[in-house]
């Protein structure tokens, strides 16, 4: 036998072996290709649409134990078969799919009234960097972002270690009945000292925490209260006569309550369909509701008066929630897609797609760019808008996503310890005691700021509310409910309190062991 070389290596045509294995390397490098192929194909999202095509091309509609998802999976791998015994580099697609699509993407303005008008340029003024505006928001966030973005790297691990030690030690603290009915959703006070929770029996109802007892019972909805939010400034600078919370029914209508009276102050109607979630501008000036109907509407709170009524959801919109500084609002819809709206331009920022069952639910980090959305398909989504695209994807929970909240942490409640008094001597020694308080001062006003949106809670109809980091996306901390279904999660602007409500009635509230 010839010596063998790298020269007679090169040389030999049958460095494959037999025809056998040619054959065999030639069905990897197949298989290889049509992976390829079927991840850039294009199919439905809808299950019902992918139930249909499988029908069409003589595939079981569905498989046991085979959930949406995998339904979906499995059409992509059957029409990449069918693509790939055909020999065609590409999938042929239905005509009238193609249509759906070009109309789906068809964008269209409508006209709009002067109080509109007036909303948007308000809307702008609240947000946007003006010498003149008291209320910068913006450009404060950006200022903050600036000096996070100069700490030093060993500073900001140190406070990453001491929060999410205070996060893991997070446990249940008590559970209370709720409600006749299953709760729909639960947010606490500006305040952390009362509990707003809406329930399918129609009842808002307000409860001390932690003490957990009842404080007053709010009707006026005929169906399920599908969401409640706090005015901004409620319980502590607004007046108890006025707006102070805001509810959606199933019955089509926004109800705006005050917390002295067990009547709303107004009824907003104009939906007609059910009214899912609801929320508060910022300004505390307007509201927003989602509904079943398939739009988002805009409400102004002082006169009561329809401003906006938004489309663009092919199916009905679920969830609707407000960027921090009051610029932006996202909606999340049965469709599967969350779109981010311009407030003041009502034009769409950006289009989140990726989700393979409907959107439940939508956050705002405080950072301003990031959002985060739950679905039916049991993952976290989240997007960043400068690359205007998903980032990471959280496998959450192993049923619906039902709610997902950043922590958003409120000057408010920042409770430094005070400095001890000093008495001056005129000497180093006294220049160090005086400036020792101001140190730690920083040091601790430091901390809390950057804690603001540092990790997120997420709860789901498996039963669990989680608790995620915000930076590398990982599990903090896993809570168990005494439900099978987790409907809402909330968390206090102090960081110190966590509520889940839940499909068997009632509440539970969990702080750290220590607190």
């Amino acid at each position: 036998m010839a010596e063998l070389t790298l020269d007679t290596l090169m040389d030999d045509g049958n460095y494959m072996g037999t025809e056998r294995a040619r054959l065999e390397n030639k069905v990897i490098l197949d298989e290889l290709e049509r992976k390829k192929k079927a991840r850039t194909m294009a199919v439905p999202t809808d299950d019902n649409r992918v139930k249909a095509r499988l029908r069409e091309i003589g595939e079981p509609i569905t498989l046991f134990g085979e959930r949406a998802a995998d339904r979906r999976d499995r059409l992509i791998y059957v029409l990449s078969q069918i693509n790939a015994a055909r020999g065609d580099d590409a999938m042929h697609v239905d005509e009238d799919t193609s249509d759906d699509s070009e109309e789906e993407e068809e964008e269209f303005y409508s006209p709009g009234s002067l109080e509109l008008l007036e909303a948007r340029r308000r809307i702008a003024e609240y947000s946007l960097p003006r010498l003149d505006f008291a209320t910068d928001r913006a450009q404060k966030r950006i200022a903050q972002q600036r000096i996070d973005s100069k700490m030093d790297l060993g500073r900001v691990v140190d406070i990453r270690k001491k929060v999410f030690a205070e996060v893991k030690r997070f446990s249940n603290l008590g559970s209370q009945i709720g409600d006749e009915r299953p709760i729909s959703q639960v947010r606490f006070a500006p305040n952390n000292k009362v509990l707003a929770t809406g329930s399918w029996s129609g009842t808002v109802k307000l409860w001390n925490v932690p003490s957990c007892t009842p404080i007053r019972s709010l009707r006026g909805h005929s169906d399920r209260v599908g969401g409640v939010a706090w005015h901004p400034q409620a319980t502590l600078s607004q007046g108890e006569d006025l707006v102070n919370l805001v509810s959606g029914g199933g019955e089509g209508s926004v109800n705006l309550w005050s917390l002295n009276s067990d009547s709303p102050v107004s009824v907003l109607k104009g939906h007609q369909g059910r009214v899912c979630r609801v929320a508060f501008h910022p300004s505390g000036d307007y509201i927003a509701s989602a509904s079943f109907d398939t739009t988002w509407r805009l409400w102004d709170v002082n006169t009561s008066k329809e401003l906006l009524l938004q489309e663009g959801h092919s199916k009905e919109v679920y969830s609707i929630e407000f960027q921090n500084d009051g610029s932006l609002v996202g909606s999340g819809g049965l469709d599967a897609i969350g779109r981010v709206w311009d407030l003041r331009t009502g034009r769409t920022a950006m289009v989140l797609d990726g989700h393979i069952q409907a959107i439940f639910a939508m956050t705002f980090s405080p950072t301003g760019y990031q959002v985060a959305t739950g679905a039916g398909d049991d993952t976290v989504r989240i997007w960043d808008m400068r690359a205007i695209k998903s980032i990471y994807t959280i496998p959450a929970h192993v049923s619906n996503v039902s709610d997902v909240k950043f922590f958003h942490a409120n000057d408010l409640h920042f409770k430094p310890t005070s400095p001890p008094d000093v008495t001056m001597n005129g000497t180093d020694e006294g220049e160090a005691k005086r400036d020792a308080p101001e140190k730690e001062y920083a040091t601790a006003e430091e901390e809390w700021r950057y804690r603001s949106g540092l990790f997120f809670a997420s709860s789901g109809y498996d039963g669990f509310v989680k608790l995620w980091s915000a930076d590398d996306w990982q599990l903090l901390k896993r809570l168990t409910t005494d439900a099978g279904k987790v409907m809402s999660v909330d968390i206090s602007s102090d960081g110190n309190m966590l509520v889940s409500g839940t499909y068997n009635r009632n509440f539970q509230l969990f702080t750290p062991e220590d607190v």
